[in-house]
C-alpha cells in the first residue's frame, strides 16, 4: 500500500498500451447511465401521458361517429321524402288522365243512363281510383274557397250571407293533399240592394 506522501499516478490514456483497445472512461459511463435514465424517464412520462391521449382520442372518434350517424339519417330521411314525392306526382299524372272518365260517369248517373254492365264498370273503376287516394270535393252550399274552387259563374243573392257555392259545375278531385283540380261552381255572394234602397228612401 502507497505511503500518504507517496504520488499517485492516474493512467488517462484512452488506448490501452498492453492491449491496444480503447478504454471506456468512468465519464462516460455515467453518460450512458444518465442517458439511459432520461431515456427511461422520458418513457414513462409518455406511459403515463398515454391514458390521455386514449381518452381524447376516444371523444374525437365518438363525436366523429355521431356526425356521420347523424348524417345518414339525414340522408335516409331526404331519399324517403323524395321517394314519396315522386310517387306521389306520378300518380297524380295518371289518375289526372281519368278525370274526364270519371266526369263522363257522373253525368251518366245524373242523367240515369248508368244501368246495367256498364253501372258496374263504372263503380269499380271509381272504387279502383279512391283505393288509390283519390277523392272528389265540392258540394252545392260549400263556402267559396279560392284555393279549391274555380268560379265559373257569379251572382248575388240575399238568401247567403257569404260567398257561397250555389251550384256545382264541375267536381273537384284530389289526392291526397294535393289538389288534382278545383271544383267548377257558380257563386252567389250577399245581396245588400235591399238595405241601400231602404237607406235611399230615408
Amino acid at each position: 500500500m502507497p505511503g500518504a506522501d507517496e504520488p499517485v499516478i492516474r493512467d488517462n490514456r484512452k488506448i490501452d498500451p498492453e492491449t491496444g483497445q480503447a478504454r471506456q472512461s468512468a465519464g462516460s459511463d455515467s453518460q450512458d447511465a444518465a442517458g439511459a435514465g432520461s431515456a427511461n424517464g422520458g418513457a414513462e412520462s409518455n406511459t403515463s401521458g398515454a391514458p390521455g391521449s386514449d381518452t381524447i382520442l376516444l371523444a374525437e372518434r365518438t363525436a366523429d361517429l355521431q356526425r356521420l350517424q347523424a348524417e345518414y339519417t339525414n340522408y335516409r330521411r331526404r331519399v324517403e321524402r323524395d321517394r314519396v314525392a315522386v310517387r306521389e306526382q306520378a300518380m297524380a299524372g295518371i289518375l289526372a288522365e281519368f278525370l274526364p272518365v270519371l266526369d263522363d260517369i257522373g253525368r251518366a248517373r245524373d242523367h240515369g243512363e248508368l244501368t246495367g254492365g256498364f253501372a258496374k264498370v263504372a263503380e269499380s273503376l271509381e272504387a279502383a281510383v279512391t283505393k288509390l287516394g283519390l277523392s272528389s270535393f265540392g258540394q252545392k252550399g260549400d263556402p267559396f274557397d279560392p284555393t279549391i274552387h274555380e268560379a265559373l259563374m257569379h251572382s248575388y243573392s240575399s238568401e247567403v250571407s257569404e260567398p257561397t257555392a250555389i251550384e256545382v259545375l264541375q267536381s273537384g278531385y284530389r289526392l291526397g293533399e294535393r289538389v288534382l283540380r278545383p271544383a267548377r261552381v257558380a257563386v252567389a255572394e250577399p245581396d245588400d240592394s235591399p238595405a241601400d234602397d231602404d237607406n235611399d228612401e230615408n
